[in-house]
């Protein structure tokens, strides 16, 4: 069991039956010992995000949230499919529990799926990946700068901002939570 201040970023908790995720956490210290915590947390099923309050010595139930490696196999219209590459079991997550993660991924990238009581709840990116540039436009003569950006599709189809001097086939590495370029692979 948890107390109100153990909870910190990314602690996993259980409330009303339901696994969450804390996305936000203060304190408020009051007079003579008591505290108060004040947290939004977001809900790994429903992805709602919620605040709540914390007083004292209340107990904050720990959520029971597993993680496997698996493997990105492919997509159909409605769901996409994966792989534990150890026993060879199969997954399937509807569109709206991939997300934005679909941006970035391709047949065969590794990444994580969380499970709570046996089910898949959640699809976890690794924070950078390295993707190759399928087209952008050419930088103009003289304008080197490196703040100076422009658009580049990746291989996943997505665009994002470069700066000008990254060209066709180079590789990238991508922030997969804020789709910012960080750095071209030497």
């Amino acid at each position: 069991m948890y107390g109100p201040t153990d909870l910190k970023k990314n602690t996993l908790i259980t409330l009303d039956g339901a696994p969450y995720k804390v996305v936000e956490y203060s304190q408020k210290v009051m007079g003579r010992g008591g505290s108060i915590v004040n947290v939004k947390v977001k809900n790994l099923i429903t992805g709602a995000l919620l605040p709540k309050t914390f007083k004292g010595q209340e107990k904050i139930e720990p959520a029971e949230v597993t993680t496997k490696k698996v493997q990105y196999l492919y997509k159909d219209d409605e769901k996409f499919y994966f792989m534990d590459p150890e026993s060879f079991e199969q997954y399937e997550l509807a569109s709206d529990m991939v997300g934005e993660s679909k941006d970035f991924m391709k047949e065969g990238d590794e990444m994580e799926i969380q499970f709570y009581n046996g089910n898949p709840i959640n699809l976890v990116l690794p924070n950078n990946l390295w993707l190759a540039v399928t087209y952008t436009e050419n930088a103009v003569k003289g304008d080197t700068t490196s703040s100076v950006m422009k658009d580049a599709t990746l291989e996943t189809g997505v665009v994002i901002k470069v700066p000008a001097f990254i060209k066709e086939g180079d590789i990238v590495s991508v922030d997969t939570t804020t789709y910012a370029y960080r750095e071209r692979k030497k």
